[in-house]
């Protein structure tokens, strides 16, 4: 049934002028998935949710979560380690070479930002943040937790709410919506604040329901499919008519039955004593910035922009960035919430700003535990360095940022420096001894991102470990367990400088 649903969405469009007879352009397919999962255990299989199955792989994947369960005990090993519905996603697209980039979680709100590995050095100050709208603001069961980055010189932001329930809080999710934007900053010089983006999704279980029809008529149009005639009824789509802020974003038709609220396990709506009504609680919605000066300002020579906003609209003229959503719907196949998990496809189309990594590395000669080794690292353009930024060896197919094998301190360990290429120590002690097959990453503190990796190469099962009769299984095992813990222990880790 997917494949059928991706071959209808991927027919012929109508031509949106995404060529530029002067500027190459490229393609990009994301693929969103928000889901309010009812403090569930995660389902053994996400190919259905991802569309593993597809012929058309996306380029990234954006999971937002709602209700993710946050118990006392379960929260606390979740601060510590991966929870496991993060776990599912990077083990199963791990070996498909996407790699997590960044994640936030307010409890039980999280979000999972996925690349292929191929983009990650072009996905640039990577930045995230979270706002409680829960009980006076203190309690985080309710607000947004956004990421933002650029890729490819483009800023985007990816925004995952959680609003208020009940039909009678319509506008009250709107005031919740507008604090959440207004509220939200990003130590990014160029984007400051959500709307400073040129490209903003919004989703999440927005709560906003389908008032005035009664229940009959609702379920009677299910079933029939004529979702249509419940659209004028749905809240968000009433209350687009007269805020202006919601005006700014766009959706999809709600060409999918609505996903709340199910009885567990099954496809059956609420059958509960509340018999609560079906709606779309669970939206993707997106805000492209405007690249045409306000109508009261085109005829005024840019009088009341500012150099910034002069610049910006000049940068998007040059650099032209275009969405079309190729898939809105809802997955009914699972069940373990009484929220059906929506899908939002969407090619992305644009002229890349940037075309080449910050740096290129590399490793010199033969690497194993038994020998110090050297990386090699050319910076190709200025960026901001800092005594922060450190270089990962990761074996391939490695599944996030933190997932190192053992790292080097940049500063700490130059050894020898010319104007084109910088030459870093590693001790033959920090090497895994099983080896194995490799790639260098360098991590960029003040971008908070991977600026350039290395083409794979071959780290050496250690001679020594075995002539010693060190036992496979145990090396595996001891290498970066015992790694990890000396960083945490010595308050060295990387990651924990962020």
């Amino acid at each position: 049934m997917m494949e059928e649903n991706e071959e209808q969405s991927d027919a012929p469009q109508p031509e949106l002028n995404f060529r530029n007879d002067n500027n190459e352009e490229d393609s990009f397919r994301l693929h969103m998935v928000t889901w309010n999962v009812a403090t569930a255990d995660p389902p053994d299989d996400v190919t259905l949710l991802l569309h593993l199955n597809s012929p058309k792989s996306p380029d990234l994947y954006v999971i937002g979560l709602q209700e993710v369960y946050s118990g006392p005990m379960r929260f606390v090993s979740d601060s510590i380690f991966d929870d496991p519905w993060s776990q599912l996603f990077m083990t199963t697209l791990a070996p498909l070479n996407y790699v997590k980039v960044s994640s936030i979680r307010m409890q039980g709100l999280l979000l999972l930002f996925f690349s292929k590995l191929e983009h990650v050095p072009f996905i640039r100050d990577v930045r995230a943040t979270y706002t409680r709208t829960g009980i006076f603001g203190y309690w985080g069961n309710k607000g947004g937790v956004s990421v933002r980055l650029s890729f490819y010189g483009h800023m985007l932001c990816f925004l995952n709410c959680h609003l208020a329930a009940h039909m009678k809080y319509a506008s009250e999710r709107v005031d919740e919506f507008e604090y959440i934007i207004g509220t939200q900053t990003f130590d990014c010089k160029k984007a400051q604040t959500v709307f400073d983006h040129r490209l903003v999704f919004w989703f999440g279980d927005l709560n906003f329901r389908i008032q005035d029809h009664g229940m009959h008529f609702v379920r009677t149009c299910i079933n029939n499919e004529t979702y249509n005639l419940l659209w004028s009824k749905d809240q968000l789509t009433m209350l687009k008519t007269k805020e202006k802020m919601l005006q700014e974003f766009e959706e999809g038709p709600l060409d999918f039955q609505p996903t709340y609220k199910f009885d567990p396990n099954s496809d059956t709506y609420d059958s509960s004593g509340k018999k609560r009504k079906p709606a779309w609680t669970d939206r993707i919605l997106w805000r492209l910035r405007p690249t045409d000066l306000p109508p009261e300002e085109q005829d005024e020579s840019d009088v009341g922009l500012d150099v910034r906003e002069l610049k910006q609209l000049k940068e998007d003229e040059e650099y032209p960035l275009k969405v079309r959503q190729e898939l809105y719907t809802s997955k009914m196949e699972y069940s373990i919430s009484d929220h059906k998990p929506v899908i939002g496809v969407f090619t992305l189309v644009l002229r890349k700003i940037h075309t080449t990594p910050l740096v290129r590395l590399q490793p010199e000669g033969d690497w194993s535990a038994d020998i110090d080794s050297i990386v090699l690292y050319s910076p190709l353009q200025p960026f901001p360095s800092s005594t922060w930024d450190w270089i990962g060896l990761y074996k391939v197919g490695f599944n996030s940022v933190s997932d190192y094998l053992t790292y080097t301190w940049v500063k700490d360990d130059e050894v020898a420096f010319n104007e084109e290429i910088i030459q870093v120590y590693v001790d033959k002690e920090e090497i895994p001894v099983q080896g194995g097959e490799c790639v260098l990453c360098y991590f960029c503190n003040a971008l908070q991102s991977i600026i350039g990796i290395s083409e794979p190469f071959r780290v050496h099962e250690s001679k020594v470990a075995i002539e010693e009769g060190l036992m496979h299984e145990k090396i595996n095992g001891l290498d970066k367990t015992e790694q990890m813990g000396e960083c945490c222990s010595s308050g060295a880790h990387p990651l924990l400088s962020l």
